[in-house]
């Protein structure tokens, strides 16, 4: 008979601003084998700047010396720190108290990589003998001052679906758009609670995924402030180079003055970065070009690496017996549409699994 799931907590304080943590391989070292009787393990972040990568390519990555930091680097190249993002004007951030704008990190350029390199906040990895599952911290320093993290690792042997689900979300007419799927208008954590109580659901999952035949659109797990999601991802939306376009080291001095010119030192910057990248995942030069035109062509579609469903964990660790959904204080689980969808809606379908 298999055993029972196991969950176990790690607080861990990053090194550096960017930084990864083995966390299988700290959970070895503080709770010995406890899930070494498990063949999967759901890892879970509380953060919109820290979490993690699919398996799949993550092992990619991890068989060449450099390969994840290469493919971090790329997106921190497109996201530079300091780039005049909206939600980093602590200014307009009218939620914010005077107290809190002189201690708030202005981390703009990290929500916008976690997002666009498809980092999630909780994800399912394989025993695969001992191979490292990184945390990956993009914020992981603020003020010169380290910031304490909280990941979850919870051991099962086995999934089944209980319950299905669906929900319609209303959008604008606008284009692009981002809504939260926490917002109680949708009524989409009011039924994931439901299911989760309804058939007692201790340890599990809640997915979340786009309809079939929902195009030009994606799922994503961070936090919806305001002018974070409204102004600065729908300008990445529309033109994920312009924030590397403006801070390039190869734009001349005033960019602003020869904006015909702006797109094509991007483009040289572009294409050198994504050679880095490529060359770690060991793609031809002919992927290279093919993947680079479609990128100037659609770029919100071809370069974004949104999902199109995000796992959230359930869990009783702090309400022993009674299964709830585990989250972040500022995390939501978000949707995205780069496109105007007829009628102006989105199916989500809702999946609640138990573990075993």
């Amino acid at each position: 008979m298999a055993p029972a799931p196991v969950e176990v907590a790690l607080t861990v304080r990053p090194r550096t601003r960017i930084d990864l943590l083995d966390v299988r391989r700290r959970v070895s070292e503080t709770h010995g084998d406890v899930l070494e009787p498990f063949p999967r393990a759901l890892y879970s972040s509380f953060h919109t700047t820290a979490g993690y990568l699919d398996q799949s390519l993550a092992t990619r990555l991890n068989r060449r010396l450099g390969g994840l930091g290469s493919y971090l680097s790329f997106f921190r190249e497109v996201f530079p720190e300091g780039a005049g993002y909206k939600h980093d004007q602590l200014d307009l951030r009218e939620e914010l108290s005077e107290a809190q704008r002189r201690t708030e990190p202005r981390n703009a350029d990290s929500h916008l990589a976690f997002i666009s390199a498809g980092l999630r906040s909780c994800v399912t990895y394989r025993g695969r003998n001992g191979e490292p599952v990184y945390f990956i911290d993009l914020d992981g320093v603020n003020r010169g001052r380290a910031r304490q993290r909280v990941t979850t690792v919870l051991g099962y042997s086995a999934e089944e679906e209980v319950a299905r689900d669906r929900v319609t979300v209303p959008m604008s007419a606008h284009a692009v758009e981002s809504v939260s799927l926490k917002d109680p208008r949708f009524g989409v954590f009011g039924r994931c609670e439901e299911l989760i109580r309804r058939h007692g659901v201790d340890k599990g999952r809640i997915r979340l995924t786009l309809g079939p035949g929902e195009e030009q659109a994606g799922l994503t797990v961070n936090e919806y402030e305001t002018l974070l999601m409204r102004h600065d991802l729908a300008e990445v939306l529309r033109d994920p180079l312009r924030f590397m376009a403006e801070n390039s080291r190869d734009l001349l001095s005033d960019p602003r003055s020869i904006p015909n010119k702006t797109i094509n030192y991007a483009k040289y910057d572009l294409v050198r970065v994504f050679n880095e990248v490529f060359d770690v995942l060991h793609l031809s030069d002919s992927v290279v070009e093919r993947i680079l035109s479609r990128f100037f062509v659609a770029p919100a579609r071809r370069f974004l690496q949104v999902k199109r469903s995000v796992s959230l964990p359930v869990s009783d660790r702090e309400t022993p017996g009674e299964g709830r959904l585990a989250q972040g204080r500022y995390q939501s689980p978000i949707l995205m549409q780069w496109r105007r969808n007829e009628p102006c809606a989105r199916a989500v379908d809702i999946t609640l699994t138990r573990f075993r």
